[in-house]
């Protein structure tokens, strides 16, 4: 790729990364570290959301190469490799359609990046004054950084599932991370007492919550969504015949077996059958979260609207999943099925940063119910 295209790709991000920034230097808030961070995580959600629309598009391979496409900054100025892969196969990944939301998703990214380097040029500039530790933003630079590279490896390793799946666990690590570091930034505290009660839940239900994106993620990227055709049962049977050694081989490419065959029905139906099984668990783990807090938010009363917002998310994600299933995989639904995954983990990473910094009890209550 030419110096130039590289430069332009540069000065795209660049620009989509200055408007939240002029937005939040524009704003009255004197914290503006605080709201960055805010901004940063909402539009990691919204990127997030775009990486599902672009894989659930079949838009991965849209621009074959990375970071440009076919060595340009643009589809417009790859147009005639895009035309020609398009005439070689015409029912094949590369279109100027799904180029262009490949392209998009890149731009998209390299904004975010953008934002995360300011943060963490920010948290070093004023660390002495502000008295907040800049290791969390140089922590979310790498962790940025890492991304960017599976990003690349999604690319020039064709879609291999366990690198897809990998970059969007990063994405939604990444969006748990700024939610982290957003709760941070916030005054109110729960006070030790109610926190030291809730940790040990919260934290088993965001690690429930993240394997459980893990196996979708794995669903998603085999496209295993319409492996089992019905529900609750999967293809007539409560247990169906299922190849999950063949369905959970993490080192094979996309669609294949190690050995070069075609993947079969059996392992589709593992992958498929797994994330249902395991949904299960997770539901009933939020739901005794939500439980807790509800209980807890006598005293807290801002761990109630926490623990609503939980039993809503879990409430969405059960009825977008089924009704990927019953619908034959809507595109809107599948999409908002992602967001709602990524906004779930992000919630649970929140509490759990707000548990993690407790305060004395009096003042921690009289300031939440402030809050709330």
């Amino acid at each position: 790729m030419s110096t130039s295209a590289i430069i332009e790709l540069l000065l795209v991000g660049l620009l989509v990364a200055s408007m939240p920034l002029v937005w939040v230097w524009a704003r009255s808030d004197t914290d503006k570290y605080r709201k960055l961070v805010w901004v940063t995580a909402f539009l990691t959600f919204d990127l997030i959301m775009f990486g599902a629309f672009t894989r659930l598009t079949d838009s991965g391979l849209g621009c074959p190469d990375w970071p440009g496409c076919y060595g340009q900054s643009t589809p417009l100025a790859a147009a005639d490799h895009i035309r020609a892969a398009e005439a070689a196969m015409p029912s094949g990944p590369v279109t100027f359609t799904k180029a262009w939301i490949e392209m998009l998703h890149r731009y998209f990214a390299m904004g975010v990046g953008v934002l995360i380097t300011v943060l963490m040029a920010l948290a070093w500039l004023h660390r002495e004054r502000t008295q907040r530790s800049p290791w969390p933003a140089t922590a979310l630079f790498v962790l940025v950084c890492v991304q960017g590279a599976f990003g690349a490896w999604t690319v020039t390793l064709k879609l291999m599932p366990v690198i897809v799946t990998m970059h969007l666990l990063l994405g939604v690590l990444l969006l748990c991370a700024l939610a982290a570091l957003a709760a941070r930034t916030e005054p109110a505290r729960i006070p030790e007492d109610a926190a030291a009660h809730l940790r040990a839940p919260a934290f088993i239900v965001l690690a429930l919550v993240f394997m459980q994106i893990a196996l979708g993620g794995w669903v998603s990227t085999n496209y295993a969504v319409l492996a089992c055709a019905d529900f609750p049962l999967c293809n007539g049977a409560v247990v169906p015949e299922a190849d999950f050694a063949r369905g959970f081989d993490l080192t094979r490419p996309l669609g294949m077996n190690d050995d070069g065959t075609l993947l079969s029905m059996q392992a589709l139906v593992a992958i498929h059958w797994v994330h249902r099984v395991f949904a299960l668990v997770v539901t009933v783990a939020v739901v005794w979260l939500a439980a807790r807090l509800w209980r807890a938010s006598a005293r807290v009363p801002a761990l109630r609207g926490i623990g609503v917002a939980l039993l809503a998310l879990i409430g969405l994600q059960v009825l977008t999943g089924v009704s990927n299933v019953v619908f034959t995989w809507p595109l809107a639904v599948a999409v908002i099925h992602n967001g709602g995954a990524a906004a779930l983990a992000a919630l649970l990473a929140l509490l759990n940063s707000r548990l993690a910094v407790s305060a004395p009890a009096a003042a921690a209550t009289a300031g939440l119910a402030r809050a709330s």
